[in-house]
């Protein structure tokens, strides 16, 4: 495989060709979209880079944190920032799985059942604290952020492309919250939390936000049809079988420790490649290195994985049992093979 910005690369698994200006387009276009994000949510590199991550690597963004430390805004900033069709949905005890997915109504005029979209038909759909509704109505987004398509009465609506979920929720120990069921957060590429800024960005915030909210001046800096393009890109970067196999270590580690008693699935590791290759792309390789598996493993495995009784009465909490597995797997000497 060829660095960046020498001659072209060629994928070997699909043959198609992958230049170096290809991957100038993909710094470009990210480079836009997180200064965009950045004058909204500000102090929070690694959060930005993570929901930009899963953007290209067409997976779905889960934002945990309390109340009021700007997840929906980080959302907001990332919807506003595409030009493309963006829904919201507030998730509350009382909404309905149709209001998620859509319903078939009896036009009286036509005398036929005529079918109504739902929120989840938009290319970024905004769920605003997605563990405030029962688990019934969380589970109608199982097809669609799995399939990219609905099916009602039926009848199978196929969802366009790009299509991402970003979900904001409050930890579960929050009043009024239901737990994420664990095929829910199975299809959640990754999860983040915002945290509280530093002293500095929450003084520049107060500056900033109390006179005028950053996300009326937000403007897209890219489209639907740039960002399928993007996404093409990084489908097309390659990853060496080393690499490939550290990734599968990783989560066959996570299923044999003693502490868990729920490890990650294969759908994990492919979104755990799935994510490294974005990472690459966006650093101007054309190949996944295992630094980059190593670098975004936490935030694409923790919210999958459950300690067992043992670990919890112990004190071992998710992500410190997360950290020992994967400082314990060797890490591949090089991804360029």
């Amino acid at each position: 495989m060829s660095t960046h910005g020498i001659g072209t690369a060629r994928d070997a698994s699909t043959g198609t060709a992958q230049t170096g200006a290809d991957l100038d387009t993909v710094i470009r276009v990210t480079s836009l979209v997180r200064q965009n994000i950045e004058r909204v949510i500000t102090g929070k590199p690694d959060v930005v880079s993570a929901a930009l991550t899963v953007l290209l690597a067409e997976g779905h963004l889960l934002i945990e944190d309390v109340p009021g430390v700007g997840k929906t805004q980080l959302s907001k900033a990332l919807a506003r920032s595409i030009d493309c069709t963006v829904a919201r949905i507030q998730f509350t005890p009382d909404l309905l799985p149709s209001d998620v997915t859509g319903v078939s109504v009896f036009n009286q005029d036509t005398r036929q059942f005529e079918f109504r979209p739902g929120g989840v038909f938009a290319n970024v759909v905004v769920g605003d604290e997605i563990n405030r509704a029962s688990p019934k109505t969380q589970s109608a987004l199982l097809e669609c952020m799995e399939e990219r398509q609905v099916t009602v009465d039926n009848t199978t609506y196929h969802l366009d492309q790009p299509f991402m979920v970003i979900a904001t929720q409050n930890p579960i120990e929050m009043e009024g919250t239901y737990a994420l069921p664990e095929a829910q957060r199975d299809r959640f590429m990754a999860r983040v939390s915002v945290g509280y800024p530093v002293e500095s960005a929450e003084i520049a915030m107060l500056e900033g936000h109390t006179t005028r909210n950053p996300l009326d001046d937000l403007e897209p800096v890219t489209d639907a049809g740039e960002l399928r393009k993007l996404i093409d890109i990084v489908g097309r970067v390659h990853v060496a079988p080393a690499v490939q196999r550290y990734a599968v270590a990783l989560s066959t580690a996570t299923r044999n420790s003693g502490d868990l008693h729920l490890g990650a699935s294969p759908r994990a590791t492919l979104h755990l490649v799935r994510a490294a290759k974005a990472v690459a792309a966006m650093q101007g390789r054309d190949f996944v290195l295992p630094d980059d598996i190593h670098g975004i493993a936490q935030p694409v495995l923790a919210h999958r994985l459950l300690p067992n009784v043992e670990a919890t009465m112990s004190g071992h909490s998710t992500l410190s049992i997360l950290a020992g597995i994967i400082d314990s797997v060797p890490v591949p000497a090089s991804g360029r093979a």
